[in-house]
């Protein structure tokens, strides 16, 4: 039974304005396209359509704000990389995410990293975007495409490199790993 059983979709923001009120707690879903956002949104609120998934990457296109119960909130962000969206779209998330670091609501962000391929610049960047006022940890999705010694070397590997900045685990929306010490920590954040 998920401790987000009242989890809904709030609304889809293409403007600051139309963000739900500054007020509560509310954890931002970061990553690359295609990194596995919406799927690990779906696995942690043990909901299976909450956020829309699909193969091709950067079908995310605005800022998705879920409530899972009153004040406190999920953001699933247009993810960063190989995006398919048009650049002229591209661009106008950047005031869009810039808005949201600035609201008093935002407690933390989950980082959500290819296993497979590790931090790259871009989860860099976020990083940096998030320090220092933010909480950060950091799903390497996908785990399950990792046989174990894999798995553990890649994990040994982001932490030594994330150090202080944030915390991280392995996460397979898939075969279930790391759910449950994913979704305490969601709700630690919140809470």
């Amino acid at each position: 039974m998920s401790r987000f059983s009242a989890a809904r979709f709030l609304v889809s923001a293409a403007a600051p304005a139309q963000f739900p009120p500054d007020t509560g707690a509310e954890v931002a879903f970061v990553g690359r396209s295609n990194a596995g956002k919406s799927s690990a949104i779906n696995a942690i609120t043990h909901r299976h359509g909450l956020a829309r998934t699909s193969k091709t990457p950067g079908r995310t296109r605005l800022l998705n704000f879920f409530e899972l119960a009153p004040n406190q909130r999920l953001v699933d962000l247009p993810g960063y990389g190989y995006a398919s969206g048009p650049a002229t779209e591209r661009r106008t998330w950047k005031p869009l995410i810039d808005a949201l670091h600035t609201r008093a609501s935002l407690h933390g962000l989950f980082v959500i990293v290819d296993a497979r391929r590790g931090l790259t610049s871009g989860d860099e960047g976020l990083l940096e975007w998030a320090a220092p006022q933010h909480q950060v940890h950091v799903l390497l999705s996908k785990a399950d495409k990792l046989n174990r010694s894999e798995a553990s070397q890649a994990l040994r590997h982001a932490a030594g490199l994330l150090g202080a900045r944030a915390s991280v685990q392995l996460f397979s929306a898939l075969k279930g790993t790391g759910v449950a010490d994913a979704e305490d920590t969601l709700a630690r954040w919140l809470g």
